[in-house]
């Protein structure tokens, strides 16, 4: 089965250009599709032994297989080093203007930007510590690697510190993971690498072909979750994944991630063609607010929404991080410049606040989550709280538009005799 391509520029619709154009410097080369739904959240699972010296670990994520339209698993796993000196820099998916763009891994004498992606295992999101090489030998820190000292000798042990709350969100952006590259990331991706080794890409190939690694038939939750080798996905290594990320439920009509032609004739199958229809501009696909409100169109919190009519509106995010992004209010413009000003000045405040607010109930269900898998607690348990939690995001997205729409501000009543023009022309109060 072919590897996807990366995508040529010249076919990007603008929007998806405008965003690869406000990327970092070093970054723009490595995007090889793109997708208008959310990736599902990161599964949970534990790494397996690693099997020999100079073998580093490489996490596990989402792919996406325009085939099928459908993301698949790509499991974590041990992978020799291609070269002495070189570290994994993991891919990541980014929600840039609409549209969530691919960033693929690479080997480099220097671990660069992945989005701020917590994979785990001596990948927080930023950095590695899962080892370091010393004269040309890996050396590996225990406190985050499954090693066998009687296998593999060259060992130490650096504590890390961990995040009380961890985010299993798998993309960089609004709605994700807010984390931007430092300027030694962006050195990083610019300086000399490699791709992904040829054991790596026969593991993702293999990745692609198994059925039970789409998003849309484990939910989730990939019965091979990592391995010991690459492609190695059978036998007592192969490790499952405990439990799902987050509730994951595919878009229904995902299938219209391929878009349409000029003239209503479907695209091509190849794939140069097909994944720049994913933020087409016709029909409005491409303006990021539309994939949050226009009907038919796979919306970010459908990974968690249960089936049923997308031409309404129900609230159905289960966490904060399940809402969609917010769309950004358009300037306004009344000819006075202060008033203009301190209009902005109160939206990008309460923008602050409402953040402040979805992170803080985030980590007090998080905290919950916590409770419940410590105590054990039965299905029925955990259903209940999903439920609870549902709820409480409901609530605090209908308090947070109403909030939103009180400070909008009001049009002034047309005066006697004003001609439509003018109360067109006319500031709003």
């Amino acid at each position: 089965m072919k590897r996807i391509n990366r995508i040529h520029v010249l076919l990007f619709p603008l929007a998806v250009l405008f965003a690869m154009l406000m990327m970092p410097a070093g970054s723009v080369a490595q995007v090889s599709i793109t997708v208008s739904f959310a990736p599902p959240a990161l599964p949970v699972y534990e790494q397996p032994p690693c099997p020999g010296e100079g073998y580093i670990w490489t996490p596990g994520y989402w792919a996406y297989d325009s085939d099928v339209d459908d993301y698949y698993w790509v499991p974590g796993t041990w992978v020799s080093a291609p070269e002495p000196d070189y570290y994994w820099t993991p891919a990541y998916w980014a929600f840039e203007n609409g549209v969530f763009l691919f960033h693929d891994g690479y080997w480099g004498p220097e671990v660069g930007f992945y989005g701020g992606i917590d994979y785990g295992y001596g990948y927080p999101g930023d950095g590695y510590y899962g080892g370091r090489w010393e004269r040309g030998h890996f050396f590996y820190n225990r406190e985050v690697n499954n090693v066998n000292v009687t296998v593999v000798k060259n060992v130490y042990v650096q504590n890390v510190v961990r995040k009380t709350v961890v985010n299993r969100v798998s993309y960089n952006g609004d709605g994700g993971v807010n984390a931007r590259p430092t300027p030694a990331q962006e050195a990083a991706a610019r300086a000399r690498h490699l791709p992904p080794a040829q054991a790596q890409v026969q593991h993702i190939r293999e990745a692609r072909q198994d059925q039970q690694l789409r998003a849309s038939v484990n939910q989730g939750k990939p019965p091979v979750a990592a391995t010991e080798k690459p492609a190695a996905f059978k036998g007592h290594d192969v490790v499952p994944a405990k439990e799902a990320g987050a509730p994951y439920r595919p878009p229904a009509n995902r299938a219209a991630n391929r878009g349409k032609g000029p003239a209503g004739r479907p695209e091509s199958n190849n794939n140069n063609a097909r994944p720049e229809n994913n933020a087409r501009a016709n029909n409005n696909n491409a303006r990021p607010e539309n994939n949050a409100r226009r009907d038919n169109n796979p919306r970010p919190e459908n990974n968690a929404r249960p089936e049923g009519n997308n031409n309404e509106r129900p609230a159905t995010a289960v966490h904060p991080k399940d809402l969609p992004p917010r769309e950004r209010p358009a300037p306004v413009n009344t000819g006075n410049a202060k008033q203009d000003q301190k209009y902005e000045q109160r939206q990008e405040k309460l923008e602050a606040k409402q953040q402040q607010q979805r992170q803080k109930l985030e980590q007090k269900q998080e905290q919950e989550h916590q409770k419940m898998q410590r105590q054990g607690a039965d299905q029925a348990r955990n259903q209940q709280m999903e439920q609870r939690h549902q709820q409480q995001t409901q609530k605090l997205e209908q308090k947070q538009e109403q909030q939103r729409a009180k400070a909008q501000p009001k049009q002034q009543a047309p005066k006697q005799g004003e001609s439509r023009q003018q109360k067109e022309q006319r500031p709003p109060s």
